[in-house]
């Protein structure tokens, strides 16, 4: 029980990062677009401000309608085979129960009359896509992705007999989902407001304890990156209620990163609202982890120095540039326990430091995304020189700290190992020559079992994640050869650190496994 559990957390893990991945991307354009927009930037130049308003127009119903991308992510995340097919389903079932449960609350009595949907803000209903249905925000995607996925793995496969043969496979997925969402329809109607009662209950607690519920917040979201279930800690602050609720120019958002979004293209907004406070968590990316680095390089063996300063520069880059800690995190995680328990203490504190001393920024990310989104906002409104000032502050402590408990414990940390450092080079050496196209593809199935051992893969930001059939034959010694940072194994869903190049390690594993 317990490790089928794990395994459902951890599909469920991997299957919500798949909208996600795609996010960074549209804020990215949004912030564009707000430069354009803005009259403080690019002065009375009508052309430029029409044309930033034109570019945010059309990106803003992608957040405005997260529900449904997150619906048709999470059944393709989730999905087994056939996933071109799973989404297409998953975008059917959503429309059935938008026009499903709208008809009921019609047949009932209970359409609450309005005028603009922002009137309908607090009344647990709202319109998506013209439907006037109960308010879920983002949960209702994500309980329909879940629900279209289950049903989609158990029949894609099955075959009709004679001659209904043509209804049988993919197209008896959705036959058999009809009946379901319909039922759900109803269903929701009865039992979201105790759910959302729940959630609101939550939200208030969470809020109430101020600074100690934040920092617990940090903390988890950083601790629990070696299962890879953080994600399942700041998605729903992120883009849910939970994270958040404000009314804007007659229309209501959702979630930080939303809130956020939606204030970053309105200039008129002179503070930036306190539910930025979740948006913290980038910071021990571009400061604390620089800190540890330079501590690894300062405690590390003399003969090891080399050796250790091109694995750290370009770990360092990578998390402070782009926001991916893992290949710098996964050189201690296993070396040292108790240093990954400080450094989740510490991350958790200094985002309570942060929002204390009154910032009011995007720091989720890394540089990329920090410059992206502040720049354009301004000071006044989400007062970065804060978080820049508090950064700087982390970068120091973390060297300190680091560097007192490693010679204190001395814990074997990047540089300090046993091993001798020449069959390091070694292995270096030969995960280069090895990490390429379809020899790196082979080696890393082999490592995963074989090709016959794996049900599924993925990836997230940084790991290939891979389903296996059984655990036992995996070889993490080959998989660690292919240029990897480090492997994860829950049950029998492994993760495997490649740091930026994931997409790329996972396209050449796709291809191995098709045969190209």
């Amino acid at each position: 029980m317990k490790e089928k559990m794990l395994n459902a957390m951890q599909t469920f893990s991997r299957a919500i990062v798949v909208p996600i991945m795609f996010l960074p991307v549209v804020g990215i354009l949004l912030a564009v677009s707000s430069i354009l927009s803005n009259p403080a930037v690019v002065g009375a130049h009508g052309f430029l401000i029409k044309t930033g308003n034109f570019i945010g127009n059309g990106l803003w119903p992608i957040l405005n309608n997260l529900s449904l991308v997150f619906c048709v992510g999470m059944a393709v995340g989730m999905a087994k085979e056939k996933k071109a097919e799973a989404s297409l389903i998953a975008l059917f079932s959503y429309l059935v129960f938008l026009g499903a449960n709208h008809e009921w609350l019609s047949l009932t009595g209970k359409l609450i009359k309005y005028q603009a949907a922002s009137d309908l803000v607090g009344t647990g209903q709202t319109v998506i896509l013209g439907f006037q249905v109960i308010d879920m925000g983002v949960f209702l995607g994500i309980i329909m992705g879940v629900v279209v996925a289950l049903v989609h793995n158990r029949l894609y496969d099955k075959e009709m007999p004679g001659a209904f043969g043509a209804y049988g496979n993919t197209k008896l997925v959705f036959m058999a989902l009809v009946p379901l969402v319909l039922f759900l329809a109803v269903l929701l109607n009865f039992i979201w407001p105790f759910i959302q009662s729940g959630i609101t209950a939550a939200t208030k607690s969470i809020n109430q304890s101020g600074s100690f519920g934040l920092f617990i917040y940090g903390f988890l979201n950083r601790f629990l990156i070696p299962t890879g279930l953080h994600h399942l800690v700041y998605t729903p602050f992120s883009f849910s209620n939970i994270g958040g609720e404000l009314t804007i120019n007659g229309k209501p958002y959702f979630g930080a990163t939303n809130i956020f979004m939606a204030q970053l293209t309105d200039p008129h907004i002179k503070v930036f609202d306190a539910s930025s406070k979740y948006l913290q968590y980038g910071m021990v990316k571009i400061f604390g982890l620089v800190g540890a680095a330079i501590a690894f390089y300062r405690t590390a063996r003399p003969e090891n120095k080399k050796r250790l300063k091109a694995i750290l520069i370009p770990s360092v880059v990578t998390s402070a540039v782009a926001g991916i800690t893992e290949p710098l995190e996964f050189t201690f995680l296993f070396a040292s326990p108790f240093l990954w328990f400080i450094h989740s203490v510490m991350d958790g504190l200094f985002q309570v430091i942060t929002v204390q001393l009154g910032a009011r920024t995007y720091g989720a990310g890394g540089l990329i995304d920090f410059l992206s989104y502040n720049l354009p906002a301004g000071i006044s409104r989400t007062r970065w020189p804060v978080y820049l000032a508090v950064g700087a502050v982390q970068l120091a402590t973390y060297y300190i700290v680091f560097a007192l408990l490693i010679k204190r414990f001395n814990l074997k940390t990047p540089g300090r190992e046993d091993t001798k450092t020449g069959s390091s080079a070694e292995k270096d050496a030969h995960s280069k020559k090895s990490a390429d196209g379809r020899h790196l593809a082979g080696e890393i199935i082999r490592g995963l079992g074989g090709a016959e051992n794996i049900e599924s893969v993925g990836n997230c930001f940084s790991r290939l994640r891979v389903k296996v059939k059984d655990s036992g034959i995996v070889d993490e010694s080959i998989l660690m050869k292919t240029g990897a940072a480090g492997m994860i194994k829950n049950g029998r869903n492994i993760q495997v650190v490649y740091g930026p190049k994931v997409s790329e390690v996972r396209n050449s594993v796709d291809k191995y496994l098709a045969g190209e």
